[in-house]
Formats: C-alpha cells, structure tokens, sequence
C-alpha cells in the first residue's frame, strides 16, 4: 500500500511538472477584443467583445455522480487555471452535452448560487430538464442549425458526432431518437466578423464541413479520450483533419490534460498536436492550461 501511494504522489507531481499551470488575468483584458483562456478540460472562459462567456464549467476536484453528496466520479489531475471564486461572473454558460464532465451540475449550482438570476444558460436540445431548477436568469435549448442571438452575439447550434445520454439507460440521438433522444452540440459564436467554433465533444467525421465556408476563424476542438473511445472522441490528428476542412487554420485544444478518462498517455495528445500541426499549416494557439489567446 505504501508502495502505491508514493507511486501516486510521484506521478501527481510528475503530470504538474510536465504541465505549466498558467494564472491568467481576466481583470486586464479588453472588451473591444476577443480573449480567450483555457481553464481545464472542456472549460474555455472568453471575454467576446465585452461578453463574458463560460463553457461547459467543471471546476471542482471530481466529475461524476454523487451518492450521499460525495462524489465518486474521477479525481482531477490538473488543477483549474482559476477557481469559481475567481472567474468573472459570466453573462453567458455555453454547454455542449449533459455528460458528467460537460454538464458539471455541482459548478453550475455553485455559479448560479452565487450569480442568482444573472446568467443566460444555453444548452442542447432535449437537456435543460437537468438544470432547470437552478436561478438562471434564462436558459435555452439551441437545437442543430438553429440560431439565437444574445447581446449582440449570434450562437449556431452545430450537429458533430458523438452521444447525449447523461446516464446509459437514456434516450439520446446517436441511436436515432431524434424527437425524444437528449442532443449534443458544438457551437459557432459570432460577432463583429469574428467566428469562434466551440466544438464540444466530437468524434471523427465529415459533419462539420457544412463550416467550410463560414469564415471561421478559430476552431476550439477536443482532442483526448480516443483511446478506447474512438467514435466520440477525435484523436489529434484528427481535430486537425477536421480543422483543415472547415478552413480554418487556428486551434485550440480541449477535452485533455485535466482528467483520467482515456488509455492514451497523459501527454501523448498535446504532443501529438503540437508536432502534427505543421502538417496542415495550423497553428496551435494555446498550448497550456491558463494560457490566453487574443483573437486577431
């Protein structure tokens, strides 16, 4: 047992060295650009042009179900690039599915207890029945190729692959249920002639080169847990392959270096990334938690 331990603090201490935790700075960016930093996993908080916008939050130790109010669901490995205490207050929670790790019911209290009221909710058709409850000021379903437009930033609801069901049991649109099947989305954000892609949860396909003429001008994409989850996860080159064919020659990656969730070393994605890249002339904008990107 005592074995086991230093093994697991050795390796604790080995994934924090390999990784720079960033500390951004929220209070000096600009409103009259668009800022990005990358939180953890799936979390990207942006300023879009004087709008504060927070994707898919997890900020706490573990994901999962609670039994009993304790979690048992997988153990952060990296911690967050700013807490929940330190993340402005967001106008707008943008959230791809309702899996554990993207729909993170105990951030989305935390955050909607202490911003009561104050925050606009998006999320995938056939999903909000799960957060309902909580003191939003609005929360709204954005169904595949529907557009809404809050504070002057219109929002695409993009078909990807992958699935929605929060628990195995559910109905969800991967296995055609597309009335009554809970969705996922990825998300085109716009404003100014700047274009964002927000992607989600995605495996690898051809659903996104209805983008190809977008302009878009940064695509964010997910690039871990493909092994062994090949049909919902993408693998580097893949979000590459995906990139390339929607135009778009900027990335930033999520869905990695934050939790245990695929057989692929820990590492093993970013680096992919970062040396397949050049390949497809694309240029890996954030490479670390907590670093920021300016769109320009």
């Amino acid at each position: 047992m005592k074995k086991i331990i230093l093994s697991l603090i050795f390796s604790f201490s080995l994934i924090n060295a390999q990784n720079k935790i960033c500390k951004p700075n929220p209070t000096e960016w600009n409103d009259t650009d668009v800022t990005i930093t990358w939180i953890g996993h799936s979390t990207i908080l942006m300023n879009f042009f004087g709008v504060w916008i927070l994707t898919d939050p997890v900020l706490f130790d573990r994901i999962g179900l609670y039994i009993l109010g304790t979690n048992i669901g997988p153990a952060r490995l990296v911690p967050p690039a700013l807490t929940i205490d330190e993340i402005p207050k967001p106008d707008i929670v943008l959230i791809s599915h309702a899996h554990y790790d993207h729909m993170d019911t105990w951030t989305l209290t935390e955050l909607t207890e202490k911003f009561p009221n104050e925050i606009i909710a998006i999320t995938a058709y056939n999903t909000k029945d799960i957060i309902y409850d909580l003191e939003w000021k609005e929360i709204i379903e954005l169904d595949w190729r529907e557009t809404i437009e809050i504070k002057d930033i219109k929002f695409l609801g993009v078909e990807g692959r992958h699935w929605g069901g929060r628990i195995p049991a559910e109905k969800d649109r991967s296995k055609g249920y597309y009335k009554d099947g809970r969705s996922y989305n990825g998300y085109v954000i716009s404003k100014n002639d700047a274009k964002i892609l927000f992607a989600g949860d995605i495996g690898f396909s051809d659903k996104f080169d209805t983008l190809r003429d977008a302009k878009i001008d940064l695509a964010i994409m997910p690039i871990g847990a493909y092994s062994p989850w090949k049909y919902a996860h993408c693998n580097p080159e893949e979000a590459l392959m995906m990139t390339k064919d929607m135009n778009v020659n900027k990335i930033i990656p999520i869905h990695t270096m934050t939790f245990p969730q695929g057989d692929e070393p820990f590492r093993e994605p970013i680096e992919w990334l970062l040396k397949s890249a050049p390949n497809y002339d694309i240029e890996v904008m954030i490479k670390n938690i907590g670093e920021t990107y300016i769109l320009e």
